[in-house]
């Protein structure tokens, strides 16, 4: 098993799937993705090749955009790597970071952790963090057709699995509800201090963003 191969076929073949795919979950996120889960895995003990294959695929088939259905992406990931003759031990790993890097409202056990899994949801959830996820929630509000702000309509902190997959909120409720949380559940040392800049960026565009509104910068605690 050429390890170096198969990620340079995995790369290939998440290009190709997602070449269509809505712009906050496209080629370029995975590949940003994939780059910040090399650099906090410089510093942890972890399998690279799990690492690799692990943020390369883990949104190969975003459930957001399969009518919630959280069963596609391992399933496409496993026969692809069945296909690259990956052994069944690696593959169901794989299959585990992809079912559980999720954010699912915060609120949902993990039932499956690994080194590896830490290393690539702390690379997921930092693309969700600082200018570049500030592009990307508005991105997707745009695409759902979603008001930007109601300052009638307040978060949700405490949102069940289901309740935070059918939300439509404004997309500035997006932030208390996901966004200012992810700091503080960063699982490794790089992933936590690389979280507090770009959360520290979010804060000063919320409150830039209430001044233009002519509301309070501190409308809601954050």
């Amino acid at each position: 098993m050429n390890k170096d191969q198969i990620i340079a076929n995995t790369v290939d073949f998440v290009k190709e799937k997602l070449k269509n795919a809505e712009g906050g979950h496209d080629w370029f996120h995975i590949e940003r993705v994939f780059k910040n889960a090399e650099i906090i895995a410089a510093s942890e003990e972890v399998d690279g090749f799990i690492v690799a294959l692990g943020a390369l695929l883990h949104d190969i088939a975003d459930s957001k955009f399969h009518n919630g259905d959280e069963t596609i992406g391992p399933r496409i990931a496993r026969q692809f790597l069945h296909e690259q003759q990956v052994r069944e031990d690696d593959i169901l790993h794989v299959e585990n970071i992809i079912k559980w890097i999720s954010f699912k409202g915060g609120n949902e056990a993990q039932e499956f952790r690994s080194p590896e899994l830490d290393v690539v949801q702390d690379a997921d959830r930092l693309d969700a963090l600082g200018a570049i996820g500030i592009a990307r929630t508005f991105n997707y509000g745009g695409h759902k057709g979603r008001p930007i702000f109601d300052p009638d309509v307040k978060p949700n902190l405490h949102m069940s699995k289901e309740e935070y997959k059918a939300s439509s909120a404004p997309t500035i409720n997006h932030f208390y509800e996901k966004l200012f949380l992810l700091k503080d559940r960063m699982n490794t040392k790089t992933g936590k201090k690389l979280a507090e800049e770009r959360h520290d960026f979010m804060v000063g565009f919320l409150e830039q963003f209430y001044k233009e509104w002519g509301l309070p910068s501190q409308k809601w605690h954050f």
